[in-house]
């Protein structure tokens, strides 16, 4: 039997459902996009200058087209990650400015060379499903969404998916594309990529995006619908309001690209946040953060879409105790509630800095969390009365072979980095403690050949594709 959680009762869940319509229909959202305007006006929305307000009727229709499943496709088929899962499945964050430096400790800017490291780190995860981008300050402004995408696919296996903030900037991920998988029915058939489409808070949907990404889903691009609402500063300060409105800026957009393609795939996902009411800053590794993420992640199984939450993230600045406390109460409570995508490994100090450490810690925590989601297995297999009633009182069971059997099963985890030494082995081998077992980790994985490289031909069109973005994006 799996193990559970619940963030919802079915009767919270239609109140979240109401009150989402009534934001839409009574207050609306802007839209900076004339094109998308046009499309919802179309379609029965009511538009007062640059505002749409949508009627509960588009929104029934859109959730009629929208996929139940499909697949998110990876460059190595065998890292195809299907939706609905079956397990939660791990998104490389990535989306920090910064780096912990894996040789000195210090806080600096990423580069070209952590986002590769990043990559291929992440690629040796047993939870590994999914890589977001690096933020790589070489690369040039114009051209970097670009360039950080098609790296991507250069040193990593897994799916990508980012964020594009204009439709000129589509043209050069179709051609990428195309190269590595020959033509363009296989682009919409593999669906090797994906955007995150974050609304700003709140019930504000961002013009450049908005248009490249009604670019891309004619090509069937899946778009991850990922509102940011953080209660208390972008939003209002009650969790449940907090939750309708996050939930009405993602039907809102799901109503968009169903009328624009009806078929199109969507995640629906969440990365609400709390407010820091010291700074006014926002907070990830807040239980509040967690109820939220939880609460609309349900909301996804409520319409019957696949999910992307936000977890396994801190708010801590280094790595220690309250990373792992922050990410194991960020992460567990979703794998139990049977969430498809868990966005978050890798990262400290509220998605700001990056830590080739702490995804190996993460994918530790990834393990515990998901042994515990399987639950226990109650059928006739495991009952082992025979092996009691022949060992009897005051024996043991070292030697049975159902033992034997057992210590090399998925029933009984064995952590790749948890200390479960003597204290004298421990003393002995160093004293080590999780970081620094992940320390020694990464130093494997990084001087290891990459796994399933490209060709160098292959590699030689993108780099070309890369340099064409440089030039003519300038403008």
């Amino acid at each position: 039997m799996l193990t559970q959680s619940q963030f919802l009762a079915s009767e919270d869940k239609q109140l979240i459902h109401q009150e989402s319509i009534k934001i839409l229909e009574n207050i609306g959202v802007k839209i900076h996009s004339q094109r998308a305007l046009k499309i919802l006006q179309q379609n029965g929305a009511i538009i007062e200058d640059d505002i749409a307000k949508i009627p509960r009727e588009m929104i029934d229709q859109a959730l009629i087209t929208a996929p139940r499943s499909f697949i998110l496709g990876a460059r190595n088929p065998e890292k195809n990650f299907a939706l609905p899962s079956t397990f939660s499945g791990y998104v490389l964050d990535n989306g920090g400015i910064f780096t912990r430096d894996f040789k000195t400790g210090e806080r600096r800017n990423c580069n070209l060379q952590d986002h590769k490291d990043f990559l291929k780190v992440f690629d040796e995860m047993k939870l590994a499903s999914m890589v977001w981008g690096t933020s790589v300050q070489e690369f040039p402004n114009h051209s970097g969404a670009v360039r950080t995408d098609i790296t991507s696919f250069i040193y990593s296996s897994l799916h990508v998916q980012d964020e594009l903030g204009d439709q000129k900037e589509v043209p050069y991920l179709i051609e990428a594309m195309e190269t590595i998988l020959g033509s363009a029915d296989a682009v919409k058939e593999r669906k090797l990529y994906s955007v995150v489409y974050c609304t700003l808070a709140p019930l504000v949907h961002e013009g450049g995006m908005c248009d490249a990404y009604l670019e891309l889903i004619e090509y069937e691009v899946p778009i991850c619908i990922f509102p940011m609402a953080c209660a208390g500063s972008t939003g209002p300060a009650s969790l449940r309001t907090n939750i309708a409105l996050g939930n009405a800026e993602a039907l809102s957009s799901l109503v968009l690209f169903q009328m624009a393609h009806p078929g199109t795939p969507l995640i629906f996902g969440d990365a609400s946040g709390s407010t820091n009411f010291g700074s006014g800053g926002f907070l990830e590794g807040s239980p509040e953060m967690l109820l939220q993420s939880g609460a609309r992640g349900e909301m996804a199984k409520f319409y019957g879409l696949p999910n992307e939450q936000a977890g396994c993230l801190t708010d801590a600045k280094e790595h220690g105790s309250q990373a792992i406390l922050e990410k194991v109460t960020t992460t567990l409570p979703l794998v139990m509630n049977g969430v498809d995508l868990i966005q978050g490994p890798g990262a400290l100090e509220t998605s700001n800095m990056m830590s080739l450490e702490q995804i190996v810690v993460d994918d530790e925590i990834a393990g515990y969390c998901k042994r515990i989601r399987d639950g226990i297995d109650m059928s006739e297999t495991k009952d082992y009365y025979e092996d009691l009633a022949d060992v009897k009182q005051g024996g043991h069971f070292f030697s049975k072979p159902n033992t034997l059997k057992a210590c090399r099963s998925d029933e009984f985890f064995m952590p790749a980095l948890g200390e479960r030494n003597t204290y004298e082995k421990w003393d002995e081998l160093g004293r080590k403690d999780i970081y620094d077992k992940a320390h020694d980790k990464v130093a494997e994985i990084l001087a290891s050949p990459q796994k399933n490289p490209l060709s160098d031909d292959v590699i030689g069109k993108l780099e070309d594709i890369m340099r064409k973005a440089d030039e003519e994006l300038k403008d």
